[in-house]
């Protein structure tokens, strides 16, 4: 039997590109598929059909190879479209970083919440919903998975505003990687395992819920017992030797001002302090300590140990650099494909669509509708829940009730995720000053109108013409 039809958009993706030719050529459910390779570089392109050929014949699996600059040209009978792609990345992210930061807003990630993950989304969404309008007539049938940022956003406006089927996801929760770090931190699992024993799943009740890069882990029981309060002594720990080792290369000079220490720094000391104020843990808190406006430095405390850091869209564009030089290398043979394949790893989308290719059902985190999963929230409340999934796509394990005030957080998270895909569809100001406001980190009202204005302007090349043609629905700068 022939496998599926995978097409992936934005094949040079800096993060997904590889791993998704290498999950292609030695998943059983999928090297007897067809990997469909879909890129508007046709540079990036060809470098990437070369090296998704040499790793098939290296492997020796029986995939076909299709690559397009012309999306249409190959959607016809796809069973599943992966987005990956993003324009000038670190360039417009870099940009983001630099207007929020004149306004006094510090933005480590820059790609999902804040003025940075707002105009994000505006950029990718038309591209995301293009994709979708041509899906809906060629291949109908397929599923759409989206994995570009802010995944949120761009899976809200996939289903408010398309009709395929669709889902988003996220590597940070990833199965059963999650699952088995939650149980090797506590010892209940040897470091080397590399599977959960049915019987130590039968004793596990663990449950993480929220909105992408905003999730939680508010219960844990192994056993029948709480395991929260070891999880927290767990995190003091980690906070401890964190400061220890971060607080001497410091001193020493040898932290770079560079995206592993705006992500990474002190990580566990703010999740701690969250978990002491919420009584739940932040999963994503390389994220979430952006999504809230208590780590800026703002007020008359100092911010322990520190306010974060800034994205450096320097450092990401070097980074991005390497990984293209050594992707050109295992194209043109330069570097062995045995490398390649020895190394290689696969991605959360191909993983998912092996599972749901071979007929069974399988537990994974997606960013889909919590129909009641969640049973405080609405139930098209678009969360990253843990879901039964297979071929008929996602259904959402139960979660319960979420605790009050991470319940008010959430719905604040995802109001502004809502207003921003619907801001971009319409390419109303009105509706993009709204999100921005409600924004947790919109807290002036003067600096916001400015931060819209300016990244309006600065962005002119990246958005819809609409944004300047539809000035009826419009806000003056002040």
């Amino acid at each position: 039997m022939a496998g599926p039809k995978v097409v992936v958009m934005g094949a040079g993706s800096y993060f997904f590109g590889r791993p998704a030719i290498w999950n292609m050529v030695t998943q059983p459910a999928l090297r007897e598929g067809t990997l469909t390779l879909v890129d508007t570089n046709p540079q990036v392109l060809d470098t990437m059909a070369a090296l998704a050929q040499r790793a098939i014949d290296c492997s020796g699996a029986p995939t076909k190879l299709l690559a397009s600059t012309d999306r249409r040209a190959v959607l016809e009978g796809a069973d599943y479209v992966i987005l990956t792609f993003s324009e000038h990345n670190a360039y417009y992210r870099g940009m983001d970083t630099e207007i929020a930061a004149k306004y006094g807003i510090t933005l480590c990630s820059a790609d999902t919440i804040g003025s940075g993950g707002i105009f994000r989304a505006l950029r990718e969404i038309p591209t995301a919903l293009a994709i979708a309008r041509d899906v809906e007539e060629l291949a109908p049938e397929a599923w759409v998975i989206n994995f570009v940022n802010p995944t949120s956003v761009l899976g809200i406006a996939l289903m408010r505003y398309s009709k395929v089927r669709s889902f988003a996801i996220c590597d940070g929760l990833h199965e059963p990687r999650c699952r088995l770090w939650f149980l090797k931190e506590l010892g209940i699992l040897p470091e080397a395992a590399t599977v959960v024993p049915p019987e130590v799943e039968a004793r596990l009740d663990i449950r993480v819920a929220g909105v992408n890069h905003f999730t939680w882990l508010f219960h844990y029981n192994y056993d029948g017992q709480d395991m929260m309060p070891a999880w927290r002594r767990r995190v003091a720990e980690r906070a401890e030797e964190e400061r220890r080792t971060q607080g001497l290369e410091a001193q020493a000079g040898r932290l770079s001002d560079n995206n592993a220490d705006s992500k990474a720094a002190y990580n566990a000391s703010y999740a701690l302090q969250l978990m002491d104020v919420y009584g739940a843990y932040p999963y994503c808190i390389a994220h979430t300590k952006e999504y809230l406006p208590y780590f800026q430095g703002i007020g008359v405390t100092p911010v322990d140990p520190e306010p974060i850091r800034p994205f450096n869209a320097a450092i990401r564009a070097q980074q991005m650099a390497e990984r293209w030089a050594e992707t050109q290398q295992y194209a043109n043979g330069a570097k062995p494909i045995e490398e390649f394949m020895m190394n290689g790893a696969g991605d959360h989308a191909t993983d998912i669509i092996a599972g749901m290719a071979d007929g069974q059902t399988r537990p994974f985190y997606v960013n889909t509708a919590n129909h009641g999963a969640v049973t405080n929230m609405a139930a098209d409340a678009f969360l990253e829940l843990r879901c039964d999934l297979d071929i008929h796509g996602p259904r959402p394990q139960p979660v319960g009730e979420l605790p009050r005030g991470l319940l008010a957080l959430q719905q604040q998270m995802l109001d502004t995720h809502e207003l921003t895909a619907q801001a971009a569809v319409a390419c109303d100001r009105n509706i993009l000053l709204r999100a921005l406001m409600v924004d947790p980190l919109g807290l002036n009202i003067g600096d916001v109108r400015a931060i819209m204005h300016e990244s309006l302007e600065r962005q002119r090349a990246a958005l819809p013409a609409g944004w300047y043609t539809n000035m009826a629905a419009s806000v003056p700068a002040r």
